[in-house]
């Protein structure tokens, strides 16, 4: 059974009868109460409820079986580095449900209000922090669902996408060219080397969020909180650089060699400098970008394992991050 054969009808009202009674039910247990109705966000990957309560707004949110794992995810980073990301106020891993107090703004609305880049520069080595406190439990996180893309799989991982060719959609619109695609099988033994390399060189995997924007980050006053974990994985750690990095330089439409860049990789980086030559670093970091937009196509493709008919409007995203394997120069 395909994972799209299990996914749940969020519109349907058993379901919604269900998810209310067990957000009731949490919230009764929390001393809260819900007053008044919720109005659905609803992607092809999750469905979010903004759920307004006596103490204050709520977030209940249903993965998908493709993001399941965002569930477990959530509890088990609370339980380790409960100061970089919200207690959730409960969670079912088996169905994906999680139900999360209201984190405050955005950095992406810190930003709106004082354009400072330093505001990333305070946010990078908590979000490091919290990789280092979850590297030891790397493998359990394995075990629990969390999708594995340490550089040792994701070579293989890499192989078994170019073999999807539905997914990417090769020579439909939005797709891979047959080029393109010929092209990408080429590159695979370059690859497998890069990551061979990059796991030599010893940084122990941890969760790692593929998806790390200023929309993505809460900055209150209790320092910065890290969520939306839908697309994470056990990677190697500076695989997140790829997606920040990114959309720190289009924000800001800054050219790629821009030395803000830079210093923001470098204050992500220094969490590791008591233990590795700040060359040794530089080398991961550029490795696990070049590497990285692999994972960002895998999250995409689970993301996106469903029957919902609003998945073809994302469905570029898969091919599309593959390709740009090709628009970069090996590190």
């Amino acid at each position: 059974m395909t994972t799209s054969e299990r996914a749940p009808d969020w519109s349907g009202e058993q379901w919604q009868a269900r998810a209310r009674s067990w957000v009731d039910e949490q919230l009764s247990l929390a001393g809260r109460r819900v007053t008044g109705p919720v109005e659905p966000r609803v992607r092809p990957w999750s469905l979010v409820w903004p759920v307004p309560t006596d103490g204050g707004p709520v977030w209940f949110k249903a993965n998908n079986p493709g993001t399941v794992h965002e569930a477990v995810l959530i509890a088990a980073l609370a339980r380790l580095t409960p100061e970089r990301v919200l207690t959730p106020i409960a969670v079912d891993p088996e169905r994906g449900w999680s139900l999360l107090p209201d984190g405050g703004d955005s950095l992406r609305t810190l930003l709106g209000r004082d354009p400072d880049l330093t505001h990333w520069e305070r946010a990078l080595p908590g979000y490091a922090a919290l990789q280092l406190a979850a590297a030891p439990q790397a493998d359990e996180l394995v075990a629990l669902g969390v999708p594995d893309h340490r550089p040792e799989v994701l070579a293989n991982l890499f192989a078994d996408l170019l073999d999807d060719h539905e997914s990417l959609r090769i020579g439909a619109e939005g797709g891979l060219s047959v080029d393109a695609y010929e092209r990408l099988r080429a590159e695979l033994p370059s690859y497998v080397q890069r990551c061979r390399r990059l796991a030599e060189i010893g940084i122990p995997a941890t969760v790692q969020h593929d998806d790390l924007h200023d929309g993505n980050v809460f900055a209150g006053p209790d320092g910065y909180r890290y969520f939306d974990w839908g697309d994470a994985s056990v990677a190697h750690p500076f695989g997140t650089l790829l997606v920040t990095l990114r959309s720190v330089r289009y924000a800001n439409e800054l050219p790629a060699d821009d030395a803000v860049l830079a210093r923001l990789r470098d204050a992500y980086l220094e969490a590791w400098t008591d233990r590795y030559d700040r060359r040794t670093l530089v080398e991961a970091a550029d490795l696990a970008i070049n590497l990285g937009p692999v994972s960002r196509s895998l999250s995409w493709r689970r993301a996106l394992d469903t029957t919902d008919p609003a998945r073809a409007e994302y469905a570029e995203a898969v091919p599309g991050w593959l390709e740009e394997l090709l628009e970069s120069e090996p590190a």
